[in-house]
Formats: C-alpha cells, structure tokens, sequence
C-alpha cells in the first residue's frame, strides 16, 4: 500500500478544490435530455388535439402534480400537496432505495389529473404548468450557486491555515503506541464493559440495541459492525493474547449480523429499487454498506484473533428461510467489493440502489485493505488509484469537502452529512496522506470552538452559527444531541495524536450526555445511542493510529505463538492486559464484580515445564502434558501477573 499512498504525498490542496467531474456532467446532460422528451411528450396532446383527459395528463409530465392545473377549480390544490408528497418520495428513495416512490407519484397524479379532467382543459395551464417547472429549475440553479459561492469562499479560509496544520498532523500522527506496553485504564474498562455486555449476549438478542428502522444510521448492521470495530481494537492492541470471553463476544458479533433480521432490508430494497424480485443475496450487487462494513468487521476480527474460521466456504452463509441460503466467506464478501468497484462506472458504488455514498465505499476499500493484510492480496493496491481519482473528480465540492451522496444514475447530489472532523480515521486505514489532509482542514475548523469550561479547563463547544440541523441529530437515533459528534471527534483526535481535542471532547461529552453505570461498572450516555455510545467507547479506547493498525498491522506475530489467557470469567475478571513476547505471557487482571479469588485458565504453555509468576501473586507452577494450566489469583485492584518460564 505505501507506493500507492505515497502518489498522494505532499500534492498542493487546490487539487481538492472540486468541480463538476466529467462523468457527473454526462449524467447530468443524459438526464437533461430524458427530461426533454419528458416534456415533448407533455405538449405532445396539445398539439395532436387529443382529448382534455389526455392533455391534463401530459400536462402532468412537466413535473411532479401540475397536471392537476389543466383541471382547475379547487383541485389545483392538489399540485402544491403532489410537490411535497414528491419530496417525502425522494427521501424514501435515498432512504431505503425506494425507486418506485418517486416513479409511482409523478406518473401517478399525471395519470389521476387525466381522469379527473372534465369537459375542456383551464388554459392557463397550459403556460403555468411549465412556467412552474421553469421556475424550479431556477431556482434550483440559484440556490446552488449560492452555495458555490459560499463553497469558494469557505476554500480560502481554508488556504490560510491548511499547510500549518498539515505539518502539525504530520508530526503528531508520527508517533503511535508500543506494542505490548500499555494497558487498559479503569476508565477504558469501563468503556470496554459496555462493548462486552453487548456482544456476549446470545446470538440474535439485541438487549441494548437502539431499534428503530433497519435503512439508515439507526440500524442494527451499523451498530453491530462498530462493536465489531471496538472488539478488534480491544484485542489487537491491549489483550491480543486473550481468547476466552473476548475471542466469544467477537464470534457472537460476526454471527449476529448473519441473523435475517439484520440483513433481510436488501430483500425490500432488491425489489423496490432493482425491480428483482428473485435473487436477494445481500453480497452480490450493490449494498456496499453490507460488503464494505461487514468485511471490515470480520477481517478486523480475523487479524486481531488470529481466527481464520471465516475464511472457510460458507462460514458466512445468510440464510433467508428453509429453501434459500445464500453462502458467502471472508473472501466471497472481499471479492463482492472488488467486482462492484470493477462494474461501478464512478468507480465508487451504490449503498441503497442509486445512491452512491462516498463514506460507505471507504469501508469497502478498507475491507480490501484488511484483506491484503491477512492473505498479502493486492486488491487495495489495484483498486485504489482509479478510486482515488473518481472520488476527487466526481465526489469533492468547490470546498474541498467530500460530497454527501449521489445519485448514480442521474448524477444529482443530495445533501448529507459528511464532515472531515467525522471520518478523517476512515482514510487513515487505505491512505493516511489523504486522510492528513481531511484532518488537517476538520481539526482546525473545529480547534476555533475550543473554550474552557466552568473549571478552566478546555472543552468542546460548537456554536450554533457552525452547526447545520444535521450536526445537532445523533445518527443513531435520528434525535437532537451532541454524543454523536463529540464522539466522532474524539475518535479522530486520538487517531491523529491531538491529545488536546481529544480530551476537550471527552470533557464534553462527560458534561453534556449523562454518563451513567449500568450492570455495575459498563459506562453508557444516556443522551446518545447505542451508535453513538459505541463511537464513544472506541474514541475511549483508542490512542495515536488505532483504528487504522487494526485493520493493517493486526498483532506481533509472537501473540500467536506464545502462551494466553483462555479460561476467564465474565464480569468477574476484567483483562485489561494480556501480551506474549514468544514465551512469557504478561497479564493485567481487574475485579469486575468483587476483591477476592478468581481462577484463570492458560494454554499453549510448553508441555510439562516449569513457570514463575511475578507480580501481585508470585508463585511457581507446572503445565500439563497438554500445555495448560489453572491457576487460582487472588484480584484486588489493579493486579499485574507476567508469567515466565522458570530459570
């Protein structure tokens, strides 16, 4: 990967500044000509002679609900209610994919104003209805001028500060934690309760789930798929050499997702926005926020564990009732996104059907990432400099911010939210120049509403002139709060080394969201979603290049030679640490419900010899002929055990 990131080194930030891409441009072009024919088929009656009904109807093609104008009278009502109606349309068409919703009240009310047409047509219909479509269009093309302008400006300011920045991020980012030299803080295991108290529930219970809808940011796969995330970055950089509960809670995570409950959403979305009504396997065509975020999990979980299980034909097989299994693996899934980036003509592809979000294909690219790392493929290296030049031509504003979503057919950007202070650390794991660059911009931006608190100290406040509705919404929940974005924020100042934002944010987020303990010492904001609360135990757990080095680096390879921690009762023990060099196994125990005695089982010791324990417990001990061994610790507060084999 570093030749193919390094393309990206130190290149001036005016190649950020974008425009309309080419491809953009031709969809655009395609769609204005559709729409022509749209509106010659609406005169088309008129100049035929054709009856009343007929006219109204064309009359409606111009656009959604002016037919109701040819008929007049107190139904031309009708046309303003048709117009909002269409716009809730479109929302359920990038919300759930629903391509039929907007189809279906265009066409519709053209249809209905046809049949509801009397003897003769209004005639002021016949200028009004595109005089009104005119007139949108305008304005449309005002509004988005404006923003351009605005855009423009907002690019200078950034001219100011970028490269300052940038050469902060670079010198921050720089130094990343040893392996095998930290340790879980009693505040980070608390953090690491409420990860675990979710995933070790059985397989398909969703008790502390948020449930709402199974479409957009509140649904279960997006929850899921970041307590996936937490696990493999609690394993791979504080206890790689602990299996036990922790090795079970990212099973259970792995197997949840492959619950129908969880997935069957592309079965609706198959039929109402591919018009399939046949073939619902959920890693065949599109649905990168099924393929892209369910590779990046399960690798996550692969190169962290060391277990290979899902790799294996069939060990992810999504079953949709007796008669229709669809089987899938690790490499199946991986290779979904491959082909998809292959076919997409953007390069970039689809997440409901149309709907291109760039951030979802960041997931995707980096479960080909997570991939490479674990079988040395070259999927990321091949796939990402076509990737990285349609996302700068066709998916970056005159700002030089990442575009919301697109639609892929007709090449229309909608607006939504994505922000380079939320998803810099995505970035980080396929190209850590580019995502320097989102950072050094999002840091500053968000450093200017840095001010202290009532006790002096520094937190984060964002003024309401800084915020759009959207930043104000937890994803996860689609109500008004903060968690959400401190969250996000925190996640990316550890990711990038800045201790200071990172703790104004964690500051913020103890003093707005309603830290609360739940279960005797899992940590929770009870002003947040569990998505959200999820982003902020992953920010909590986390230090300088986390997120990317469990998906790229994974372990030392000693971790999987050397001597772990298997047998361990939950919540009794909390590991806060467990890491072998090769032939020692260094552990840190908590007591997660009282003070007292708690039996440990190890494994992979060398058959029959001799081990010492130093630390709070010191002693000798022998394995058995199968390299095991149960031990007896006596845990009160923070209780260290490296064992040894005996001089």
């Amino acid at each position: 990967m570093a030749n193919v990131q390094g393309t990206y080194l130190n290149r001036p930030l005016e190649l950020f500044s974008g425009s309309k891409g080419p491809l953009t441009a031709s969809r655009h072009r395609r769609t204005a000509m559709l729409y022509g024919m749209l509106c010659l088929l609406a005169v088309l009656p008129i100049l035929l002679g054709k009856s009343p009904a007929w006219q109204a109807a064309g009359l409606g093609l111009f656009m959604p609900g002016s037919g109701f104008l040819a008929v007049g009278g107190w139904w031309m009502v009708l046309f303003p209610v048709t117009v909002f109606i269409f716009w809730i349309s479109v929302i359920a068409w990038f919300w759930a994919g629903m391509v039929v919703a907007p189809l279906t009240v265009w066409l519709g009310t053209a249809v209905l104003a046809g049949l509801l047409a009397g003897d003769a047509v209004w005639v002021p219909a016949y200028y009004l209805a595109p005089a009104a479509a005119a007139a949108t269009f305008f304005y449309g093309q005002y509004r988005n001028a404006k923003r351009h302008a605005k855009d423009a400006e907002h690019f200078k300011l950034r001219q100011t500060f970028y490269a300052d920045s940038l050469a902060e991020v670079n010198q921050r980012a720089a130094v990343e934690p040893i392996a095998g030299e930290r340790e879980l803080t009693p505040d980070q295991l608390k953090a690491a309760r409420f990860i675990l108290d979710l995933a070790l529930q059985p397989v398909g219970e969703y008790k502390g789930y948020t449930i709402i809808d199974q479409f957009q940011p509140a649904a279960l796969r997006y929850q899921i798929n970041h307590l996936g995330f937490a696990l493999g970055m609690l394993q791979g950089h504080y206890a790689p050499s602990f299996q036990g509960y922790l090795r079970q809670a990212g099973r259970n995570v792995v197997d949840t997702y492959l619950v129908k409950r969880v997935w069957d959403y592309w079965v609706l979305e198959s039929m109402w926005g591919h018009f399939n009504f046949s073939n619902f396997d959920p890693a065949r065509k599109d649905n990168i926020m099924l393929t892209g975020w369910y590779g990046m999990h399960v690798g996550s979980y692969m190169l962290n564990s060391g277990d290979r299980y899902y790799a294996e034909p069939g060990a992810l097989t999504f079953k949709l009732n007796e008669r229709t299994a669809y089987t899938h693996d690790f490499h199946s899934v991986v290779q979904s996104v491959v082909d998809n980036f292959k076919r997409s003509d953007f390069c970039l592809y689809p997440c409901e059907p149309n709907w291109v979000y760039p951030i979802c294909n960041m997931y995707g690219m980096n479960a080909l990432v997570v991939h490479d790392a674990l079988y040395k493929t070259k999927h990321a290296e091949q796939a990402l400099p076509e990737w990285m030049h349609m996302l700068e031509t066709e998916f970056i504003d005159p700002k030089g911010s990442i575009v919301g979503l697109r639609s892929y057919w007709t090449g229309i950007e909608m607006p939504f939210y994505t922000g380079e202070a939320g998803f810099a650390f995505f970035a980080n794991v396929f190209s850590p120049d580019f995502a320097r660059r989102l950072w050094a911009i999002g840091r500053k931006e968000l450093a200017f509403c840095l001010a202290p608190d009532k006790d002096g100290n520094t937190r984060l406040t964002l003024p309401k002139e800084l915020l759009s509705f959207i930043d104000t919404i937890d994803a996860g929940n689609y109500r008004p709060g903060m968690l959400f974005a401190y969250a996000a924020v925190l996640i990316c100042a550890r990711e990038f080394g800045d201790t200071e934002l990172a703790e104004a944010a964690l500051r913020s987020m103890e003093q707005d969201c309603g830290p609360e303990m739940e279960n005797g010492g899992a940590l929770r904001y009870t002003k947040g979603s569990t998505l959200a609360n999820l982003w902020a135990a992953e920010g909590t757990l986390m230090g300088t290049g986390d997120f990317r080095n469990s998906f790229v680096k994974g372990p030392p390879e000693s971790v999987f030679k050397g001597p772990f921690l298997n047998a361990a009762s939950y919540p009794e023990v909390l590991v806060a640490k467990a890491f072998s060099r090769g032939d020692d196994l260094d552990l840190v125990l908590y007591a997660g419900v009282t003070d007292g005695p708690q039996s440990i089982g190890i494994e992979r010791l060398v058959p029959g010899a001799g081990y010492e324990i130093r630390g709070s417990n010191e002693r000798s001990f022998q394995a058995d002929d199968k390299g095991c061994a149960t031990l007896s610790v006596d845990l009160r507060g923070r209780t260290p055990l490296h064992i040894l084999p005996r001089a």
